[in-house]
């Protein structure tokens, strides 16, 4: 038999109207008669209608997690703690309380981040988190600005996790950047404080802010050392020599063995992350050549597995759990947004085994 509203009512003597105050929060409702209709909810068994409350209510109570790959652990860990944050209130479980986080995968395509936005605006959905790095291309750049300023105007809250704000934020609750060019800046510092003055950089998608961002901090850093070399062209003893590809260990392997091809004489590879850089050690190794003493290899994200490398990779850690979470509590509406709206999410350099003393090429 169907638990309707009325049973409900019926359970916490109060009248239906009430009921479906307390369960569409559009309302304020004294604490002990919320509390005896949560209860009377959870006893019953009670599922709510959600495309009919949704109609009724600005919001429904679906979240929308967008990510590029969840198969990568960066996204995963964000999407992962974005959805422990979403999925209920201080971890109660109780009826009224709860959101259900959809995690979209748009396998890095513009177009089907579009369509997943298209589809959550129709389902009117409480709240979208968008995480990574954003297409650099003005024409996406319109449509999204387009499309989530509608997404605002129908009561929908947008996050972007780990990625730049838009040209005109004020779509965006909030935006948390990760600070991609210091982490970058600061990881080739440690290389060339370590005696490196030929680095091989296996790139992400060039089109990429996490991409850009990354390379800016490289280069930075070797300009301030007075060297400057980018893509091969060096200034003084130091170059930069930088393939493009995506953030994958195959990438990371085939771009590395074109790397030793062109310039027999590095003496570090970075990677554009951890993934990449796992790639180019395995590169580096099939070419009888050993970690750290020949070659220094490097990455970036400080994901799980980067401590279990042998050996243990140098790389840049950026709080992913940490930023998921802070991002999931900002579309509940839990977490006052920063100031402005937008915060930049330290990097720190975690140096381990994989990085050591440049060795003399002669």
């Amino acid at each position: 038999m169907t638990v309707t509203l009325a049973d409900v009512a019926a359970r916490a003597r109060v009248s239906p109207a009430t009921v479906s105050r307390v369960l569409n929060g559009n309302y304020p409702v004294a604490a002990t008669t919320r509390e005896r209709v949560l209860r009377a909810v959870d006893e019953l068994d009670y599922v709510l209608n959600g495309p009919a409350s949704s109609l009724a209510a600005a919001t429904s109570d679906l979240v929308g997690i967008l990510v590029n790959d969840i198969a990568d652990p960066f996204f995963g860990i964000m999407a992962g703690a974005a959805q422990t944050e979403i999925g209920g209130q201080e971890g109660t479980g109780r009826a009224g309380g709860e959101k259900l986080a959809v995690v979209c995968n748009t396998g890095g395509s513009p177009e089907r981040e579009l369509t997943y936005l298209t589809l959550l605006q129709r389902q009117r959905a409480a709240a979208v988190v968008l995480t990574g790095g954003a297409l650099e291309d003005p024409d996406h750049i319109a449509a999204m600005a387009s499309k989530l300023a509608k997404l605002a105007d129908a009561g929908t809250r947008v996050v972007l996790c780990g990625r730049p704000p838009l040209p005109d934020g004020e779509a965006i609750v909030a935006a948390l950047a990760f600070d991609n060019r210091g982490g970058g800046r600061r990881l080739t510092e440690h290389l060339l404080a370590l005696g490196h003055r030929k680095i091989g950089y296996v790139a992400g998608p060039a089109e990429r802010t996490t991409t850009r961002h990354r390379l800016e901090g490289h280069r930075a850093a070797l300009g301030a050392g007075g060297f400057g070399g980018v893509d091969g062209v060096g200034l003084g003893d130091q170059e930069l020599l930088t393939v493009h590809g995506p953030y994958t260990r195959r990438s990371g392997y085939e771009a590395t063995l074109e790397l030793l091809r062109r310039a027999p004489d590095l003496t570090a590879v970075i990677g554009a992350n951890d993934t990449v850089a796992l790639g180019a050690c395995a590169a580096v190794r099939d070419q009888g050549l050993r970690i750290p003493q020949d070659i220094s290899v490097a990455g970036f994200d400080d994901l799980p597995f980067s401590v279990d490398a042998m050996p243990a990779l140098t790389t840049v850690r950026l709080p992913l759990y940490e930023a998921g979470a802070r991002a999931g509590r900002l579309a509940m509406g839990t977490e006052a947004p920063p100031p402005g709206g937008i915060a930049t999410i330290g990097a720190e350099l975690m140096v381990r085994g994989s990085t050591g003393a440049a060795r003399v090429v002669g």
